[in-house]
């Protein structure tokens, strides 16, 4: 099943997009809304397929007259994967990891599918990362490898856009990866049994203007979504609607000759087979005043 958030002069609501690529769906104000997709990873086994079901039985969605919200808008967790493609530790010059990169998102920097990525004032290195996204169903701590994939309800797409001047500034990259408007997440999420068990040997790909810059496989990952899980979960307590951000490929602008960064105007799009394309224009974040308490 294929779900989508969205936001109409009716409210939020989620949709389900049949297989002939119609969105149909409901919005939290009728009586038939199944619930937002955050709280049918917490529900029953079987609360995603009532929930499409009833869905499939809602109004059709024009997708060009709603936004497009990101399939969990406020998840607990955003958890992000550096350096997981060879030739991208290459390209920013560090030797591949034997143990994952690790960092955080945070919620205020999300935006759908069809939104702006915002480049800010700050900053003219704004960046493009095409990502592939596991979201996390079942609960759990120490999680075998083996038995890893069962904790992931679907797979979605992400652009980590990146403020490469701010990353690069402290040995943490938080601050460079945490502008408002820069992470992009969508268009839809896509539960696990639609795809190859643990997204492997998926194209992604990402494209600048038309332009494709991004170019690989999953299955080029260095961790794959089973082992990411199982290491995570040594540390951190995983629970449903946590999302994983597995990793960018090479070709990111930053270690272009020249450098490649978006710039106001720009469409960027990230594909990865079996989901679909997010697609973002990319404007100039405008110049606000202080907020006075």
């Amino acid at each position: 099943m294929r779900f989508a958030a969205y936001k109409s002069p009716g409210g939020a609501g989620l949709a389900i997009e049949l297989p002939s690529g119609e969105l149909r769906g409901l919005t939290e104000t009728d009586a038939a809304f199944p619930g937002h997709l955050a709280q049918l990873l917490t529900a029953d086994g079987g609360a995603l397929q009532a929930a499409g079901k009833r869905l499939e039985a809602g109004r059709s969605i024009d997708p060009k007259a709603v936004e497009w919200l990101p399939p969990l808008p406020t998840p607990g967790k955003i958890i992000c994967v550096g350096l997981n493609y060879v030739d991208h530790s290459l390209e920013s010059g560090f030797t591949p990891p034997t143990y994952p990169t690790i960092f955080a998102r945070f919620n205020t920097s999300l935006i759908g599918h069809g939104a702006a990525i915002r480049r800010p004032t700050v900053s003219i290195q704004l960046d493009y990362e095409g990502e592939m996204v596991a979201v996390i169903g079942k609960a759990g701590r120490h999680i075998p490898e083996a038995r890893a994939l069962d904790h992931v309800a679907g797979y979605s797409v992400f652009n980590d856009a990146s403020i490469r001047d701010f990353q690069t500034r402290a040995p943490q990259w938080t601050v460079g990866k945490n502008f408002d408007g820069t992470g992009s997440f969508g268009p839809v999420f896509v539960t696990a049994d639609e795809l190859p068990a643990g997204g492997k040997g998926l194209h992604i790909q990402t494209r600048l203007n038309g332009q494709v810059v991004q170019d690989a496989s999953t299955d080029d990952m260095i961790f794959s979504i089973a082992s990411l899980i199982s290491i995570l979960s040594e540390a951190i307590t995983l629970l449903p609607g946590d999302i994983i951000v597995s990793g960018t490929p090479s070709g990111v602008g930053m270690a272009r000759k020249p450098q490649l960064f978006m710039k106001h105007g720009d469409v960027c799009e990230v594909e990865l087979e079996g989901v679909g394309i997010l697609s973002n224009h990319i404007a100039d974040d405008p110049a606000h005043e202080p907020t006075l308490n």
